[in-house]
């Protein structure tokens, strides 16, 4: 199961209490980069994205859409 999968299952509230731990857990972790504490800097990118994850999922249920809808391609060429 991937990670946009997971956090589909989860309740709104605890999509919402998710959303904070990130944060928090960025926070600290920017701190430990800062003061070159943290081994490995690639994580903020992985934490990052799943910030960016819950906050889309917790906006497509703000506006009730589909899951799928935002993915949804047309096709803009010509005849």
């Amino acid at each position: 199961m991937d990670k946009a999968a997971m956090f589909h299952d989860l309740t709104d509230t605890e999509l919402r209490a998710k959303l904070v731990d990130l944060k928090q857990e960025l926070f600290s972790l920017r701190f430990q980069h800062a003061t070159g504490q943290l081994k490995n800097p690639l994580i903020l990118n992985t934490l990052k994205k799943d910030i960016a994850r819950v906050m889309t999922i917790i906006n497509e249920r703000e506006m009730k859409l589909p899951r799928n809808e935002g993915k949804r391609r047309t096709s803009g060429g010509k005849k």
